[in-house]
């Protein structure tokens, strides 16, 4: 199986904002304005959040005194704030509709290994299966 996707590059936009160019080919916004919590309130420093720099191995994004934020989230964070799938919310969608890694094969059309890495996350999950799995759960309510 494949791994979970590593971070190629990172280009700070603006305060907060920064564009990620993944391994999985896609480039993606992710706006960290969210992240108000200590310890990460301090990334609205300007300053503070110019310093952030990919970590040796593409796992994260790393700043001073110890500070990162693992990939496997950012991906995630990304793809909601882009509107797109994520491993998560196609993981509840299994769930929610008791759906096994065959039995979800069968309804998309698609292979079981497709599906295990969808679940993953060691893959992307293009738009048009996002948007089959919600058409099968408001065919499934109508119903």
């Amino acid at each position: 199986m494949k791994t979970p996707p590593n971070i190629k590059n990172v280009r700070i936009v603006d305060t907060l904002i920064a564009e990620i160019d993944w391994s999985t080919g896609e480039t993606l916004r992710i706006d960290l304005s969210g992240c108000t919590a200590p310890p990460f309130d301090i990334l609205a420093e300007p300053d503070f959040f110019s310093q952030m720099t990919r970590d040796d191995w593409g796992h994260g994004l790393d700043w001073p005194n110890g500070l990162s934020l693992g990939a496997d989230r950012i991906y995630e964070l990304c793809r909601e704030q882009a509107g797109l799938p994520t491993a998560s919310e196609f993981d509840r969608w299994m769930q929610r509709n008791r759906l096994t890694l065959s039995s979800a094969a069968d309804t998309l059309g698609m292979t079981r290994r497709m599906i295990a890495h969808y679940r993953t996350g060691s893959r992307p999950i293009p738009k048009v299966v996002g948007l089959a799995c919600r058409a099968i759960e408001l065919e499934h309510i109508a119903h």
